[in-house]
């Protein structure tokens, strides 16, 4: 089993390997709401669900009552997406209580994510004790970066001694979307450079050189970068010593402000789903616009940015649940490119075609549905597999 825990999201898929079969897939999406939605093989449910923990018992119940399986020990191993692997983990790896203890201590780094991972972890581990549990990190497609890409310009021993750097996030997909690009636009991957845009209640764009990570927006922790849904982005750091000197918050106050408040949520009051914001946004109301026109304007940049890092762009690629499924922000972004002679195919962009971008384009756009959970279920079935024949 395949499992991908965001921010308030979880998504599954029940593989038969290494035939890649699936047999049963779907998410639990808005997980903290009484208005959850449960979609299992596309039929959906709403239900309250209050965290992952009650999403995964409620998946695992489903399961069975269902008959996908007939009994809990037929997982035999799951592989759970990991945010944050720090410079510890530059690959997969099978979770026992040294790689859970670390993975724990990296949740300081990736505070919406990596306590959900080892919530995941944790809760399988006990559910399925007969199974399995292999990590698959954010972070490990990110450790080509070069130094003067990932060091930040504070004193060097900041990372010596903490490791303060970046290390990036969303790894597995821009890697699977940039490889699947690559094919569909028949070039050799490891020739190949792409910017990718990774867009859903958390977002980053990542520079792509020859097939390998050359930089990314999300830095120390999935916080910084582009604007989210909840999270700020990369903003001025001297806001936070002002709001502890001027509004006397703490540091948790602050922290839980810039990850939990503030984003598209911050900015509109609406809401941290992109969908809502939109919605609101064609009804007139004028917060819920201007979120909108920053979000879009800080990937734009970003985009921007990278094609100095590059010689030349074989393709832009878009991806996550906004990056696949809103025309409308990819037709924003694109039109802040135009000095790269970007240009759309209206329709084609309206239908989510795979290649979306028109014949006098100078650069190739494509939309391409990311597919972590399978990254994540062949790297399980390869570590379950050399275990057992050991």
């Amino acid at each position: 089993m395949a499992i991908n825990s965001g921010s308030s999201s979880l998504k599954f898929k029940l593989y038969e390997m290494p035939a890649e079969k699936v047999c049963v897939s779907g998410i639990i999406e808005r997980i903290g709401s009484p208005e959850a939605q449960f979609s299992i093989n596309n039929k959906t449910k709403t239900l309250a669900i209050k965290n992952h923990e009650e999403a995964i018992r409620c998946l695992l119940t489903e399961l069975l009552k269902q008959n996908f399986i007939d009994e809990l020990n037929e997982i035999v191993g799951v592989g759970h997406r990991v945010a944050h692997g720090g410079e510890f983990f530059d690959r997969s790896t099978i979770v026992n209580k040294k790689e859970f203890a670390r993975i724990e201590q990296l949740g300081e780094l990736a505070p919406l994510h990596n306590p959900v991972n080892a919530m995941g972890i944790k809760v399988f581990s006990e559910v399925l004790p007969q199974s399995i549990q292999v990590a698959v990190f954010d972070t490990a497609f990110h450790q080509t970066i070069p130094s003067y890409n990932y060091l930040y310009p504070l004193p060097y021993s900041l990372y010596q001694k903490y490791k303060i750097r970046k290390y990036g996030f969303h790894g597995t997909s821009h890697q699977y979307v940039a490889k699947r690009a690559a094919e569909f636009l028949k070039l050799d991957f490891q020739e190949a450079n792409f910017i990718t845009c990774h867009l859903g209640n958390g977002a980053s764009i990542c520079c792509i050189k020859e097939g390998k990570s050359f930089d990314t927006s999300m830095g120390f922790t999935p916080t910084d970068g582009v604007m989210m849904g909840t999270r700020s982005g990369g903003i001025d750091p001297m806001i936070f010593p002002f709001l502890e000197k001027n509004l006397l918050l703490d540091v948790n106050k602050i922290e839980h402000i810039i990850n939990k408040e503030s984003g598209l949520l911050g900015i509109s009051g609406i809401s941290n789903d992109f969908r809502d914001v939109q919605n609101s946004a064609r009804n007139g109301n004028e917060l819920s616009k201007i979120a909108i026109k920053m979000f879009v304007r800080k990937i734009s940049e970003y985009i921007l940015s990278y094609t100095s890092e590059l010689k030349r762009i074989d393709g832009i690629v878009f991806t996550a649940g906004i990056g696949e499924h809103s025309a409308y922000v990819r037709q924003q972004i694109c039109e802040q490119l135009t000095c790269l002679n970007v240009k759309l195919n209206k329709q084609k962009n309206d239908d989510n075609d795979k290649l979306i971008s028109s014949k006098n384009s100078k650069v190739k756009v494509l939309v391409i549905p990311t597919d972590e959970e399978l990254v994540i279920a062949k790297d399980t079935y390869k570590l379950v597999h050399n275990l057992v024949n050991v």
